[in-house]
């Protein structure tokens, strides 16, 4: 039997393409085995978000053609997009697919295995109008499972090079992602995170059917217990939206809606499509619509002209903004991008700093967020057993509205909704006690009845 190894870098969605991926070997008759060990494929899906990204992705690849100089080394994902020549210079590299054709992997591995000669599959990704359907039945993680629902992105910020090794904003048929949905409903999964590399512009490219549209669509999958959006867009947060999420007993009370900078002018200067009053006024609306909503964003620190005083104007923003949790970052140079051509780059200590204080901010809000709901019964789907010590007893998983609960469980307990006190708040993790197995709703009786 022939063996596949994986090494994925990068972000979530990366990580669904490789398991589309995997599905493909896996019909073909391939077994997966540890990255580290030897086989007769490897699969590198790589990251081009920033410069350290094609570093690592280039040592990986390297470490693959160690490994087995036999084996047949496929490179996928942006960095093999964005830099297919780059790629193909490594010796060892037999085969480059971008982020589209990646469903010709099988037959291109074959040619390969007949012709013995590098091949480069990449094409351009700025003429590709159509999503690329792939199916993840199952995942290894069994908690959870990410759908995805678009590909692309059509905002071209000044610092992003995604819509370069992405292509242009392009959604997944709705009938495509209810079928999966129902899959992964089959498969044991209660609930579904719908991602994709814009997930709050699904419907963009489509006539007559939006995101909400999909939402309302999604809310009726018997079965499915919780759905939840990987990121919004707070331009993408539309009236029509909330509704769905205030009507929706299925939809998480939890949105990461990414900020990048909390400052006017810097948003200008990004290309952002929103103003810092703009962004205020949709979180605000959230919750009203949906009390005790956790918001959680992005923040981009130290981006090209960013003063000490519009730092400053950020952080005040950011703290009025009561966030559940920030993903702080401090700007990096990515070839390519406007940004990266900006003069009055900011000193790295400077950035260093700053990224500290608003870390150190991120984690008072967490704390205020999570002892909002002390006493307070959540509905928790754990997800493993607790990491810090895995023969405590002890399970952990997320809250519909994204707290991190630890608390004593079985692991016959795992991929449940469980019902959780929360008894003790902390920053990334609080601790509760269980209440009980909540016996999953099948709305099918109430209608028949």
């Amino acid at each position: 039997m022939s063996t596949v190894a994986f090494y994925t870098l990068g972000c979530k969605v990366n990580f669904y393409d490789t398991e589309a991926i995997w599905q493909l070997f896996k019909n073909e008759g391939y077994e997966q085995v540890d990255f580290e060990q030897t086989a007769d494929v490897y699969v590198i899906n790589t990251c081009t978000v920033t410069n350290t990204g094609d570093k690592k992705s280039r040592q990986i690849i390297r470490r693959a053609v160690r490994r087995n100089p036999d084996a047949i080394v496929a490179v996928t994902g942006c960095y093999a997009q964005t830099s297919p020549a780059e790629i193909m210079a490594i010796p060892g590299v037999d085969l480059v697919i971008g982020t589209q054709s990646r469903d010709q992997i099988i037959p291109l591995v074959k040619q390969f295995h007949e012709q013995r000669q590098p091949i480069n599959a990449v094409r351009n990704i700025m003429k590709t109008r159509e999503f690329e359907e792939l199916d993840v039945p199952d995942f290894a993680d069994r908690t959870r499972a990410f759908l995805k629902i678009q590909e692309g992105c059509n905002n071209f910020c000044t610092f992003c090079i995604i819509p370069w090794s992405r292509g242009l904003m392009r959604s997944r048929q709705a009938d495509s992602v209810i079928k999966q949905a129902h899959m992964l409903v089959e498969a044991g999964y209660k609930e579904i995170v719908l991602t994709g590399i814009h997930t709050g512009g699904y419907g963009e490219d489509f006539q007559n059917y939006d995101l909400a549209d999909l939402l309302c669509d999604l809310d009726k999958v018997d079965g499915l217990q919780r759905i939840r959006i990987s990121s919004i867009e707070a331009s993408q947060i539309t009236d029509k939206v909330i509704d769905v999420l205030n009507a929706s007993d299925k939809m998480c009370r939890h949105l990461h809606v990414p900020l990048q900078a909390g400052d006017d002018a810097v948003l200008a200067r990004m290309r952002r499509k929103y103003t810092t009053a703009e962004f205020g006024g949709k979180i605000e609306k959230l919750h009203r619509a949906l009390p005790g909503v956790a918001i959680t964003t992005d923040v981009i620190v130290g981006f090209p002209g960013e003063t000490e005083e519009m730092f400053r104007n950020g952080y005040r923003f950011m703290e009025q903004m009561q966030f559940a949790e920030m993903h702080v970052f401090p700007y990096s140079k990515r070839t390519g991008t406007p940004a990266a051509r900006m003069e009055d780059q900011v000193d790295e200590e400077i950035k260093n700093e700053r990224v500290h204080e608003l870390i150190d901010l991120s984690e008072r809000m967490q704390l205020a967020y999570a002892q909002k709901f002390v006493g307070e019964v959540l509905e928790v789907i754990p997800e493993r057993t607790y990491k810090g010590a895995p023969d405590s007893g002890l399970l952990m998983g997320y809250s519909d509205n994204y707290v991190n609960l630890v608390f004593p469980g079985t692991e016959d307990m795992l991929g449940q909704i469980c019902r959780v006190k929360l008894t003790e708040p902390g920053v990334n993790e609080s601790k509760g006690e269980f209440v009980r197995v909540l016996e999953p709703v099948i709305r099918k009786t109430a209608v028949n009845s």
